[in-house]
């Protein structure tokens, strides 16, 4: 999940902003399942939060994914930064699941 921060102005252009990833195992690559503005981005980021799922702000990464269209799958040029966060999710989620001892 990408989001920007919410600023004071209330125009289009800085309204806060949401793209949901899914990937499975097998997948050629993560694909959009989710994304918007406004209400529907604090919807989608709502509904992150409940279901535990980790929350990355990236303006940058976020104005790429915005661009693609609902179910479309990352294109190459993305796999690296996607990767990347990924796998950096992956180690946050590892290291909650180990008891106090090992970790």
């Amino acid at each position: 999940m990408d989001a920007t921060p919410e600023d004071d102005l209330p125009s289009p252009s800085n309204r806060r902003a949401a793209v949901a990833l899914r990937y499975e195992t097998g997948e050629p690559a993560p694909r959009v399942v989710a994304k918007g503005k406004g209400v529907l981005a604090e919807q989608i980021l709502a509904r992150a939060r409940e279901a535990g799922v980790y929350v990355h702000e990236s303006p940058e990464l976020l104005g790429l994914l915005m661009q693609l269209d609902l179910d479309e799958r990352i294109p190459p040029q993305l796999y690296v930064a996607v990767a990347e966060l990924l796998a950096w999710v992956y180690r946050l989620e590892q290291g909650k699941r180990q008891p106090a001892a090992e970790a």
